[in-house]
């Protein structure tokens, strides 16, 4: 429980500090300590709120937050990540998918993002929201995380908005879709949502350490690292996960 604790604790710290919430990986982490698949994204999404929650405050107050883009993206978000979350899946399926997921995802993050400058004025936020709101809100309710390392990247490689803003943005979409898709995996979890509680009663230690690690990530990280030094490291971080998940699925 204390390796568990300490491995959270850290991966809030690192996720925090770019905007994301550290879903992915807590989910990645409780698959590689074999804990029950099935109860992994209730205590991942959990995780997931508790650290962009604080964030999310942070970038409502600083004003950094486009209402319009992230209004497109998660009116077709939200309703696809409970849809997600509702699916019973095999763990052999939810392990492939969760796998493939974050090497897409490290592979995003390595990409040089674009200069504020050449950020393009003309949205179709509508359109943004089918194309990359929705199909991200599936990705995020099926693996149980909010679903921010994908869209971030997406939004850098689109050149849909300035640097901090898509950070705040992505921040936003986390907090809504992680509550979307625990809601959409406490439906499917029907009888046995008690032991899902009763899991996450086992597991206190962690929403705490993610709520400390994200204080931290939020106020201290960026003053030691830079913006792309914290991409890279999460991204090889994803990449490390992402290649132990898909060994395990060979070997099943």
């Amino acid at each position: 429980m204390k390796i568990l604790a300490l491995l959270f604790f850290l991966t809030a710290i690192i996720y925090s500090s770019v905007g994301f919430g550290g879903g992915s990986t807590y989910t990645a982490i409780l698959v590689l300590f074999d804990i029950d698949y099935r109860h992994i994204p209730v205590i991942s999404l959990c995780c997931n709120i508790i650290v962009v929650t604080t964030g999310s405050v942070f970038y409502l107050r600083q004003g950094l937050l486009d209402k319009k883009l992230l209004g497109g993206l998660i009116t077709f978000s939200i309703p696809m990540a409970f849809i997600g979350g509702s699916m019973p899946i095999s763990e052999m399926v939810f392990v492939l998918i969760l796998g493939l997921a974050l090497l897409i995802a490290s592979i995003l993050l390595f990409i040089k993002p674009f200069e504020d400058s050449n950020v393009k004025r003309s949205i179709n936020y509508w359109q943004t929201g089918i194309l990359i709101g929705a199909p991200v809100g599936l990705l995020a309710g099926i693996t149980g995380i909010g679903g921010g390392i994908f869209l971030a990247p997406i939004l850098h490689l689109r050149a849909l908005a300035k640097t901090r803003t898509i950070a705040a943005t992505a921040c936003m979409f986390i907090l809504v879709n992680s509550l979307a898709g625990l809601m959409g995996q406490l439906v499917k979890l029907g009888s046995n949502l008690d032991q899902s509680f009763d899991m996450l009663v086992s597991l206190l230690a962690l929403p705490f350490a993610v709520l400390i690690g994200g204080l931290i990530g939020n106020r201290i990280a960026l003053k030691y690292f830079n913006a792309m030094q914290l991409r890279r490291m999460t991204a090889l971080l994803v990449f490390i996960v992402a290649i132990r998940l898909l060994v395990r699925f060979i070997n099943y």
